[in-house]
């Protein structure tokens, strides 16, 4: 049995948020590569084509620092009944999670974990926060690898729970 009170089932158990100077160097990272990217373009124009691949280039990246921006703004929540981020998309319920792998050598992000479900959800990709790619999702990135080992901790009880009624 869990050691806490399961009599609120969407009581939050444990909570991820991105660490602040992880934000701060990988989106700085990514507008400085864009910058530099598309000053090459404009300053030492090279054939025609690499010049629209070059301002490309530093479009997407933008674009991707962006979207790491707004991902690692928003934190990650497990109830009793879902993993979710706090703008309320559900990564997972905790019914459907077969396994938890924390390995070494598993595909999982950095200081994070991996979840195996039982059904496939929708590609998603929240960089720096979390990614769903058919019955698998990586939690972590940008976050603390202590607030990560909680979570997974938690989980792990609550499947050895789950599989042991």
């Amino acid at each position: 049995m869990l050691p806490i009170d399961t009599s609120d089932p969407h009581r939050v158990l444990a909570t991820i948020t991105a660490s602040p100077g992880r934000r701060i160097l990988g989106i700085g990272s990514l507008w400085i590569l864009s910058l530099l990217v598309i000053y090459v373009a404009i300053v030492q124009p090279p054939a025609l084509g690499w010049q629209v691949f070059l301002f490309a280039l530093g479009g997407v990246s933008i674009w991707i620092a962006e979207q790491m921006r707004r991902a690692t703004a928003m934190s990650l929540e497990l109830t009793m009944l879902e993993l979710r981020d706090s703008g309320g998309t559900v990564l997972a319920l905790t019914e459907d999670i077969q396994m938890i792998d924390r390995g070494m050598f598993a595909f999982k992000p950095s200081n994070g974990f991996l979840l195996r479900l039982k059904a496939p959800g929708p590609r998603t990709w929240r960089p720096g926060l979390w990614w769903r790619m058919g019955r698998r999702v990586g939690v972590g990135g940008m976050t603390p690898g202590h607030q990560a080992k909680f979570m997974a901790e938690m989980i792990s009880a609550m499947i050895a729970d789950r599989d042991a009624q």
